[in-house]
């Protein structure tokens, strides 16, 4: 049986340098050498998962099949190796803690006093080498937040004695740091990787390969000194340089060497990557045939990290249609009777993404009505679906007051509702939701088969009768309510296989409006691009050539023109 090898990255200076593209891309790199990956992400909060923080805050949260609200790299991971990922993929301090005390309190200890030294990290090697087995060749980890925070300390001090445990072939640690370039002095400055280094190497850690963060690739005399100074192999200090897409970023590694360092150093099998169709790809995201422009109105648009996935799913469907997309992103608690025409004109396609609370909402069902009565090729999710029912109620089914029992308890007419019994997928039973248990109790999560009628535009995208999607949700469309709304048009496309849920509304006659109560952004790829974002976006497409195109923009599909090449990376001797 094949030992499984591991590959630590961690970072250092700062948050946000890129530690989950970096270990995306270098899964990718090592899939296509023909291996068998998997990457994990350890998260130093105390939250138990980041299903209750706030988006503005913290970012996405992802959805795996299995139900797990994760962080938003292992959407990262999923788009890059196109695996799914599962709980097992992302754990906290909160989900390591929890673990412990729970042991504790059945009295798995025996009685022992409980340390986070062995016992926190006992829990955190154990997390980590459950990724073996199963033919798994590379695990990789990222440990989140930065080197020298005190969150962190546990999680660095378990992976130090792992590679103890494990044996230094089976191990390898990559650190990640900023090489910042100041334009005054005129040169980049290695001072921080020194000192982020020395902060590692002081807790018993010492990096194996360095990822230097830049602007502009760093000179091999610079990697020189970084390699005297941090001591390691000058071969095995790389450039991370800033792309203007993040698709290139496998191929930038793959130029650098990075993936054939790691393979000596791990004793992998040597063989070349296939980069074939990662090179297809950047060749057509840099040759787009045009130009659409998408509106994306939400509530939590001041951090655009909280629509990570919609964004990535919105240019794959660009990559579909050979197009460029632009984005536009409103504040949903802007649209009102008197600027919902201004704010919303010009756009190619609208989109209402999901969301909790009942700030920005009516914001959200006043961009449907545009979208509606506009002929704007509309797709709500989640949120965007409940808001296209309570719009259609009120202003084509001739409900008035309908709402939704999330923003008006005690309505008359909520035809959105938290329905109380419902069948699990999951658990294969009928179940009853609490509402007064703890908030991810009450919502549907993971993948849910979903049945579709034929001759509508959901099967037209799908091209089969069932699916799964993903959900995130409590709240479902009443059912009380179907008759009246099928009256007025809406069609229910997608339901699920015993017909209690809707997951589909769409309406006939409409160039294309549909909504879903599932995240399809979760499960879309860029070489895979989801079958709805691919039609919404070939709907768009069909709208811009209405009227005079936009200027392109970076914010999707990238401008810089190329062509894919042959390979320039020598061999590198190993050391």
């Amino acid at each position: 049986m094949r030992e499984t090898k591991f590959i630590f990255i961690t970072g250092g200076v700062l948050s946000s340098l890129g530690k989950g593209m970096a270990a995306a891309s270098l899964g990718a790199l090592l899939k296509a050498r023909g291996l068998s990956v998997t990457i994990q992400k350890l998260d130093p909060y105390i939250n138990v998962d980041p299903g209750t923080m706030n988006p503005t805050q913290h970012g996405e949260v992802f959805v795996t099949d299995d139900g797990a609200e994760t962080d938003l790299d292992l959407g990262h991971y999923e788009r890059y190796l196109g695996t799914p990922m599962s709980q097992k993929n992302n754990y906290t301090s909160g989900s390591i803690y929890y673990s412990v005390i729970s042991k504790e309190r059945r009295g798995d200890y025996l009685g022992g006093t409980v340390q986070v030294i062995p016992h926190i990290t006992d829990e955190i090697k154990l997390v980590i080498t459950s990724l073996t087995g199963a033919g798994t060749d590379v695990a990789i980890i990222e440990i989140g937040g930065t080197v020298g925070d005190i969150e962190s300390q546990p999680f660095l001090e378990a992976i130090r004695q792992l590679r103890g445990d494990l044996g230094k072939d089976r191990c390898l640690f990559i650190h990640l740091t900023l090489v910042p370039y100041l334009a005054a002095a005129g040169e980049h400055k290695t001072k921080p990787t020194q000192h982020s280094v020395k902060e590692l190497r002081s807790i018993g850690i010492h990096p194996d390969i360095i990822l230097c963060r830049c602007e502009t690739p760093v000179s091999q005399d610079l990697k020189r000194k970084i390699a005297l100074f941090c001591d390691v192999d000058e071969d095995a200090v790389f450039s991370s340089v800033d792309v203007d897409n993040v698709y290139k970023l496998p191929l930038e590694f793959y130029e650098e060497g990075l993936d054939q360092k790691v393979a000596i150093m791990l004793r992998l099998p040597a063989r070349n990557a296939d980069l074939g169709d990662w090179q297809k790809l950047v060749y057509e995201l840099m040759h787009p045939q045009g130009n659409v422009t998408i509106g994306i109105v939400g509530k939590y648009v001041q951090l655009k990290e909280a629509y990570k996935s919609l964004h990535e799913a919105l240019v794959h469907g660009g990559i579909a249609n050979h197009v460029n997309i632009t984005l536009k992103y409103i504040n949903s608690e802007e649209v009102t009777p008197e600027t919902a025409v201004d704010i919303l004109s010009g756009l190619d396609g609208i989109l209402v993404p999901g969301g909790f609370g009942e700030r920005g909402v009516e914001g959200k069902i006043l961009t449907v009505k545009h979208a509606r009565e506009q002929k704007v090729p509309f797709f709500g999710i989640c949120l965007g679906l409940q808001c296209a029912v309570i719009e259609f109620a009120r202003n084509v089914a001739g409900i008035a007051d309908a709402n939704s029992e999330e923003f008006d308890p005690t309505g008359e007419h909520k035809v959105i509702y938290l329905m109380t019994e419902w069948f699990d997928h999951h658990k294969k039973c009928r179940v009853t939701r609490n509402q007064d248990s703890d908030k991810g109790g009450t919502m549907r999560l993971g993948a849910y088969p979903c049945a579709l009628k034929e001759g509508t535009m959901a099967f037209a995208a799908y091209g089969k009768k069932m699916i799964n999607e993903r959900h995130r949700h409590r709240f479902e469309v009443n059912n009380a309510y179907r008759e009246v709304l099928g009256k007025g048009g809406m069609v229910f496309s997608g339901l699920s296989p015993d017909g209690d849920l809707v997951e589909i509304i769409e309406l006939p006659g409409h160039p294309w409006f549909l909504g879903c109560q599932f995240h399809p952004e979760f499960k879309s790829r860029p070489m895979q691009p989801h079958p709805l974002f691919r039609d919404f976006i070939a709907a768009a497409k069909e709208q811009s050539q209405k009227h005079p195109a936009a200027p392109p923009s970076s914010v999707g599909c990238g401008q810089a023109a190329s062509t894919p090449k042959e390979s320039t990376r020598q061999a590198k001797p190993r050391r």
